[in-house]
């Protein structure tokens, strides 16, 4: 259970994708199987969550690290570079952003 509060050090990441209803299931694949096989197993990952938007035109991932240069490191692995040019590829868009939790509700 991921718990989402302002005093977390760690760093936060929020993906948006954007692609077409024709390729969201593809795309929630390739990203569920990632998360699976090789994101959640990375050090420092603490844990996240893949949505869909009712028109299947966008997915948001949201992931915690205990800190940034553990989600870079995750991203420079041969295996995490092969799959992200392949989601990609899939998308008209993908933009991975770090956030700061600044309060909650």
């Amino acid at each position: 259970m991921l718990s989402i509060t302002p005093d977390f050090d760690g760093q936060t990441v929020i993906t948006t994708f954007e692609m077409t209803p024709g390729t969201c299931a593809d795309v929630l694949e390739a990203l569920s199987d990632a998360y699976d096989k090789v994101i959640r197993h990375q050090p420092g990952f603490i844990g996240g969550a893949i949505h869909v938007n009712d028109a299947q035109t966008r997915i948001c991932t949201y992931s915690r690290w205990n800190e940034r240069r553990d989600f870079q490191a995750m991203l420079r692995t041969p295996e995490m570079r092969e799959r992200n040019r392949a989601i990609a590829a899939m998308c008209a868009r993908f933009e991975p952003v770090m956030y700061e939790v600044t309060s909650t509700y």
